[in-house]
């Protein structure tokens, strides 16, 4: 079903909407995601984004196998597989081809999982949480009030060239399942 406006004055409006487009989403990032399967993900506030990114990550795991569970507390996103994880989702930022996972924090998880969308692929990292505690510049840096803010980082890199620490973490989705099973394994000894 195709709906149509009929008040002439909403039609006028919407047209006025396609003519500033250009103005707010630049032509390279429509024809990027053009024809993405991801791009509605664009549009939706930052917020709702993080949230998509964990239901994608949660329905990603279980599809591999793993128990998914909601989070003990708020200090972390999901429990996958008796782990602790923070999830952290990043588009391709607006006209570039970075990534940026923001409010990395000093909580409660065992990993971080990193999960970011370009218009046609995905990339994933399975972090553990001492990794990210070092700053790593010019990648892993302080989010908030400069060199003063230490509570909250963010890690920025262009999509194509992850930093060479992040390499044993992943890059693939089908390395994160490998790193998952191993982290569980290793778990599972270090409780016996």
């Amino acid at each position: 079903m195709n709906p149509e406006i009929k008040d002439p004055e909403v039609a006028y409006l919407a047209s006025l909407a396609s003519t500033l487009e250009p103005d707010y989403i630049g032509e390279k990032e429509i024809a990027m995601w053009r024809n993405s399967p991801f791009y509605w993900i664009k549009g939706r506030p930052s917020r709702q984004i993080g949230t998509i990114g964990e239901a994608l990550v949660a329905g990603w795991a279980a599809s591999k196998g793993f128990d998914v569970l909601r989070p003990k507390n708020s200090n972390h996103d999901r429990i996958i597989s008796g782990l602790k994880v923070e999830i952290k989702f990043s588009t391709l930022w607006t006209n570039s081809e970075i990534f940026k996972f923001q409010q990395i924090r000093d909580q409660d998880y065992d990993f971080a999982f990193l999960l970011g969308i370009s218009p046609f692929d995905a990339q994933a990292w399975f972090v553990p949480k001492s990794e990210l505690s070092y700053l790593r510049p010019p990648e892993l840096v302080n989010q908030h009030n400069g060199s003063r803010g230490t509570d909250t980082k963010w890690l920025s890199f262009v999509a194509s060239e992850p930093p060479e620490w992040l390499n044993a973490f992943g890059g693939r989705l089908s390395q994160v399942r490998d790193l998952i099973s191993q982290a569980t394994r290793t778990k599972t000894l270090n409780s016996v």
